[in-house]
């Protein structure tokens, strides 16, 4: 029998369009699929609550694949370095395959683990299957990484890189003997904030459900994109995001399929959707030339700037108490979807950071936990945008007044009042603005602000004046 492969599953989480697993079917020989809950790490991020939930999940869809090959997934818990020492020497395998990671610890890990194997004499091999393109493949004419994404984006698409996808595997050959594993639920993923049982009823992880998104979304609401994207209150985004996160399908995958269908549906929408995931390759590409982008501002100046750090303000804005709804319906969507729509997003992002003050690492921090789709490179360098610190990002002048996005993408409260359900009587001319109907109306919709819903905690113009004049202090 020949000797067998490891297949190091980490954030490609599919069989389909998999390079690794490609190059590992191309050998011909017994393939041992292994994931590792490397949660050890000192320097790693460790996943936030939601996440793991995912994570679990997509991993269970990943290993009934599997089994319908007559393979299996093996799961491990520990240091990377050593449960790969430890399979290869109780497998008796002499390679060892992965897909490679971004972050800046990983990198390091991998490193480490390459080069240990190489000096053992066993075989490695890494491939792409997360990016459109390598972070180091797109730079500027100086050879410099971007920090501005018009130019990312026009670099990116001015290189020809015509690939078909990987076809799914028609057989993955499995070894005599499987060494000993781990049970899914040793890895520990659900024991966080109990939110499994809210989220099973909303999400369904893997690769074939991730598929499923994407063809309805051109069916259905591509045509639309452009302006629908930014109403909250409709459907009309893919929802793609933690798929992506998790690698259970892949970016080439998407503009592939895009591009197929670039006959059929509105151009203008199509080529907006297209430049929303060459976004999340910027992002990556960010995270790849400034490693500590969750933490270190890449406009250095912004790290003396004076924030207001006061934890009542946050846990309220974290709660979606702040009496401004388009704020706080954001804020329960995420709490209790574990998603937040993107316009939201800014929106939510731009409080914490300009009406409120409070550091963009604090609510960053916050997304991180409670995001499905949490991600090390669009969760740091999105935040950092608005917050005005990062690159590309938004001037330090930009910020977003909630009631007049609330009135302009949410007019008539559709979404307000799906998440703020205390509300739901209101008509469109106070729903964005609670504290303006006076007594009889605030009665009849059986609102007792300050008791059902709060008032605002800080004035809009009090509030702007404010930011206004601290983020001159650095301008």
């Amino acid at each position: 029998m020949k000797n067998s492969v490891l297949l190091w599953f980490r954030i490609d989480l599919r069989l389909s369009d998999n390079p690794a697993l490609e190059n590992a079917i191309n050998l011909n020989r017994p393939i041992i699929p292994i994931y590792i809950h490397d949660d050890e790490d000192a320097l790693q991020r460790k996943l936030g609550g939601a996440s793991k939930w995912w994570l679990f999940h997509s991993l269970k869809t990943l290993s009934l694949e599997l089994k319908g090959f007559g393979s299996r997934l093996l799961y491990f818990n520990g240091k990377a370095e050593k449960i790969i020492q430890q399979i290869i020497k109780e497998a008796k395998s002499d390679t060892v395959i992965w897909n490679r990671r971004y972050e800046p610890w990983a990198v390091k890990r991998d490193t480490i683990i390459k080069n240990q194997l190489n000096n053992q004499g066993i075989n490695v091999s890494s491939f792409n299957s997360n990016l459109l393109f390598e972070p180091w493949e797109i730079k500027s004419k100086t050879g410099n990484p971007f920090k501005v994404f018009t130019p990312y984006k026009n670099a990116l698409l001015s290189k020809d890189r015509s690939s078909k996808i990987i076809e799914d595997p028609k057989n993955i050959l499995a070894p005599k003997l499987w060494p000993a594993s781990l049970n899914l639920n040793d890895l520990k993923l659900l024991d966080q904030k109990n939110w499994s049982t809210k989220f099973d009823k909303m999400w369904k992880p893997g690769n074939k459900e991730a598929k499923l998104k994407l063809d309805i979304f051109i069916k259905n609401r591509i045509s639309n994109y452009d302006t629908d994207r930014d109403m909250p209150g409709l459907e009309g985004t893919s929802k793609l995001s933690p798929h992506l996160r998790f690698g259970e399908i892949s970016p080439r995958e998407i503009i592939n399929t895009i591009n197929f269908n670039a006959s059929k549906y509105n151009v203008k929408s199509l080529e907006t959707f297209k430049s929303e995931i060459i976004w999340r390759e910027f992002a990556h590409n960010l995270l790849w030339y400034f490693p500590e982008i969750h933490k270190k501002t890449i406009k250095r100046k912004f790290e003396n700037f004076k924030w207001n750090y006061n934890n009542k303000n946050f846990d309220l804005w974290a709660k979606g108490l702040t009496g401004y709804p388009i704020v706080d319906a954001g804020m329960r969507e995420l709490w209790s979807t574990g998603w937040m729509h993107n316009r939201v997003r800014m929106i939510t992002a731009s409080f914490l950071t300009k009406h409120l003050l409070l550091p963009w690492q604090l609510g960053e921090a916050w997304f991180w936990d409670t995001l499905i789709d949490a991600d090390p490179a669009n969760n740091a360098s999105g935040w950092q945008w608005v917050a005005g610190c990062g690159a590309d990002a938004a001037p330090y002048f930009r910020i977003f007044n909630p009631i007049l996005q609330g009135q302009k993408f949410d007019p008539k409260g559709i979404y307000i009042k799906t998440f703020l359900p205390e509300l739901k009587m209101l008509s469109p001319k106070f729903i964005h603005e609670p504290w303006k109907a006076d007594s009889a109306i605030l009665k009849n919709s059986d609102i007792n602000l300050g008791e059902t819903y709060p008032p605002p905690i800080v004035d809009h113009q009090f509030a702007r004046k404010r930011a206004l004049r601290k983020y001159a202090e650095i301008k």
